[in-house]
């Protein structure tokens, strides 16, 4: 029989990677967007479009209640905003509203998968050998992470009678990924900036690893609520995108390092600059607390053996792929 799901958040970056996934293994997919996304390139896995009041607790009841879905990926987010009340009010109170109608439910899902963010945790400092695992203490650095820290608990403090599985991706890329896109872009133009000269341990994982991992979630049996850290299993240094990209475009790149005060003046003018306007920039005085972390290098053991998450894609093989992808469609010449 096929199993109905509802995957929120399903015209980002992640969600449309995941309906396609999620058809393709015969799910019936529901997409639940806002009425302004743009939902023609995920269209032909969606067999059905929904639009939840997120505010709104009786069209959530309703929505659950007579669809019946076996399985809720919660995927929508913020990443970014305006302020930090905008990123509270979708990343906590929006999912505490989700769960609530979730809760009301005779026939509850058989599983929940609540995507968060490594972010949540935040990093470590360097050391050799010294990994990030899933009962780090919470230590985010950046607003994003806050938020994501606090559904986390919202949802152990409120819903742990429910049947719950959070992942934390680290850094996702991929096809039509558009954030570490402009990092590319600066490489296509012959830069390869960094911020200072301290050594950092990085993790990466590719956006099709994140959507199996996230699926193969769902078959779950944990009646806790469990967490898992998610990234290619790899720890990378500083320089590995920019070899990766160089060894595909076959190109000589400049290197420069950025002393760290002169992008923490530009990050706090670029800031300024965009006070009055509703777009966010891409570099902030709290980005850097994230771009400049020492450590983000994660212990996955755990998740290999309880789900039987295997990584396809190591970051070069990722990369490449991802790279060609710009090529084909244009993004990158």
């Amino acid at each position: 029989m096929t199993k109905k799901i509802l995957i929120t958040g399903a015209s980002g970056f992640v969600g449309s990677h995941l309906v396609e996934a999620a058809k393709s293994q015969l799910f019936e997919v529901h997409a639940a967007v806002r009425q302004s996304s743009l939902k023609d390139e995920i269209a032909p896995f969606v067999d059905k479009f929904v639009y939840p009041d997120w505010n709104n607790s009786q069209d959530l009841d309703e929505l659950l209640r007579n669809e019946k879905y076996d399985f809720v990926i919660h995927a929508a987010a913020l990443t970014k905003s305006k302020s930090e009340q905008e990123m509270y009010t979708v990343n906590v109170d929006f999912t505490k509203n989700l769960l609530a109608s979730v809760s009301k439910l005779t026939e509850k899902p058989q599983r929940i998968v609540f995507v968060s963010s490594l972010a949540a945790i935040g990093p470590i400092p360097f050391q050799e050998n010294q990994f990030i695992l899933n009962d780090s203490p919470y230590h985010p650095v950046t607003v994003y992470g806050r938020s994501k820290r606090d559904a986390e608990l919202m949802i152990k403090e409120n819903f742990a009678d429910l049947p719950i599985t959070i992942i934390r991706p680290t850094a996702v890329y991929g096809p039509r990924e558009k954030d570490l896109f402009i990092l590319f872009d600066t490489m296509n133009k012959g830069f390869e900036p960094y911020i200072g000269r301290k050594p950092q341990a990085l993790s990466f994982i590719y956006v099709k690893d994140l959507v199996d991992v996230l699926l193969l979630s769902l078959r779950g049996r944990e009646t806790e609520i469990v967490a898992y850290n998610i990234t290619d299993g790899h720890v990378y240094t500083k320089y590995a995108m920019a070899d990766i990209f160089k060894s595909v475009f076959k190109k000589r790149l400049f290197r420069v390092h950025i002393p760290y005060g002169i992008v923490e003046y530009f990050s706090i003018l670029l800031q300024k600059l965009y006070s009055k306007s509703s777009k966010t920039p891409v570099i902030y005085p709290e980005r850097l607390n994230e771009l400049t972390a020492e450590n983000w290098g994660c212990d996955i053991e755990e998740v290999k053996n309880k789900l039987n998450f295997e990584p396809k894609y190591d970051l070069e093989s990722g990369l490449k792929e991802t790279l060609e992808w710009y090529k084909v469609n244009k993004w990158l010449s």
